[in-house]
């Protein structure tokens, strides 16, 4: 069937921005004049140009007035365009509001698609913004028949069947499906579900970006009618690019730390940037969580644009002192030093000795007040450098390591923690060594180590997965 297509798909994989409506409509022009090639269809992600998710924003009349608006701009740039192209975009109706594509050709809507199957689960309310489309058949363009399905209706097979019956030739999926471990093999087994079911070829396309604390990473990907992979888009970054549904099958292996550390430094990098912020601060401490953030804030934003603070204590150790100096130096970043022995001494007395967690809790909130402040004095956004394990045993301090814009790490398990520093030193070794051997500890009292409190990580990690992930 592919040889008789007279059109070639491209995928546009590209990092859309919520609320932008204007710059994703341009980004779209962009792509769309820089290929404009009369066999040759282009596939934008879903809701390309509100960005996705867009959550509340599709409540308000007067986004959706500027949707149509920059729709309507669209159709009037591309007429003559020689490409035809898939826009998906909230979509009115009457009174109901849909979560919609469109297949456009010279200026007109050839087609409409509206996404049958709303997500409502997880991170997914669309049920609260959305309504549910109607199954629509295949939209025809130059003798061929489009089954055009919206990212959930290929996870369920009465969409792709529908669209079967009514002569689909092929699939194609515009996607925002943000990635999580076990996501992308996932997505391949529906997608090679659905076509080798049909025996229909499906092109999958899905954006890239991080938007609040989800985290896109593309992995666009197109598979035969046999259900076999025969083009597999890069993860993490934007690729626009042809694809050939008779090429040979191919294999995809996966690097599950480099997607993880990929996520992170992109989640971060978009998180930043795209709140206006230029740079970050945080503190580091000399363990491998702070380690482990300021080595992705250098991935993601530049040396030149993180600042690290230590705020040692009367128990702040040599060693770690010297293990941040070290890191600091091998990323590159600034590092200054502030001591929290003079306001600690003022706590103190003012306490009349306070001891035990009150007197530990003191260090971190005087450390936090510290960050907090060199945060508004500059306008750097503050990193906060606590794992998932802590978090989620409560093993950390209310309104002191708490703080911060965001953190990079949150999701991480503190094992997953080293295993991501040990690959990440792979690629050049940045993190000292002494980082990932020593024993954890807060350093807020003599001879403090994680354990005195915790489980030991491997153990507790085990025992978290199960009840968090399980």
């Amino acid at each position: 069937m592919a040889d008789s297509l007279p059109f070639q798909f491209v995928i546009a994989q590209i990092n859309p921005i919520v609320g932008d409506i204007a710059g994703n409509a341009k980004r779209v022009l962009s792509i769309l004049t820089a290929h404009n090639d009369a066999e040759k269809i282009v596939v934008f992600p879903e809701l390309v140009l509100s960005g996705y998710p867009p959550e509340d924003l599709i409540l308000k009349p007067s986004f959706l007035d500027c949707i149509d608006t920059y729709v309507a701009q669209i159709l009037e740039a591309s007429t003559g365009f020689e490409c035809a192209f898939i826009l998906p975009a909230p979509y009115r109706d009457g009174s109901q509001t849909y979560n919609a594509a469109h297949l456009i050709y010279n200026g007109k809507v050839i087609g409409t698609a509206l996404k049958h199957h709303l997500p409502n689960y997880g991170v997914f309310d669309e049920k609260r913004v959305f309504a549910s489309g109607d199954l629509r058949g295949p939209i025809e363009f130059k003798g061929r028949k489009i089954g055009l399905m919206i990212c959930e209706d290929m996870w369920f097979e009465d969409v792709a069947a529908y669209l079967k019956s009514h002569g689909a030739e092929i699939f194609v999926v515009p996607h925002g499906s943000p990635y999580c471990l076990g996501k992308k093999e996932e997505r391949m087994s529906h997608a090679a579900a659905r076509a080798r079911d049909n025996n229909v070829p499906l092109i999958f396309v899905n954006q890239i970006g991080g938007q609040d604390e989800l985290v896109f990473d593309g992995s666009s990907f197109a598979v035969n009618d046999a259900g076999n992979i025969v083009h597999q888009a890069p993860s993490f970054e934007e690729d626009i690019c042809a694809i050939d549904l008779n090429a040979p099958a191919i294999s995809t292996p996966n690097d599950e730390n480099k997607d993880i550390y990929d996520a992170l430094v992109l989640g971060l990098h978009d998180y930043v940037t795209k709140n206006g912020f230029s740079n970050v601060l945080l503190g580091l401490s000399g363990g491998v969580d702070s380690a482990l953030v300021a080595t992705i804030a250098a991935d993601a934003l530049g040396a030149e644009n993180v600042r690290a603070v230590m705020l040692p204590s009367r128990f702040t150790s040599q060693a770690s002192l010297d293990d941040a100096a070290a890191l600091a130096n091998n990323l590159g970043v600034s590092l200054e030093t502030i001591s929290i022995a003079e306001p600690l001494s003022g706590f103190e007395n003012a306490l009349r000795n306070p001891v035990g967690i009150t007197h530990e809790n003191l260090q971190s909130r005087i450390r936090g007040s510290i960050l907090m402040a060199l945060s508004n004095e500059s306008g750097a956004m503050l990193l906060t450098t606590g794992n998932k394990s802590e978090m989620a045993c409560g093993y950390a301090t209310l309104y002191g390591d708490m703080n911060g814009g965001f953190n990079p790490i949150k999701d991480l398990y503190k094992t997953r923690v080293y295993e991501i520093c040990a690959w990440r030193n792979l690629r050049g070794a940045v993190i000292p060594e002494n980082i990932l051997t020593k024993a954890p500890s807060a350093e807020l009292r003599e001879d403090q180590t994680d354990q005195d409190s915790l489980p030991e990580y491997d153990i507790l990690d085990g025992i978290l997965h199960g009840l968090i992930e399980e």
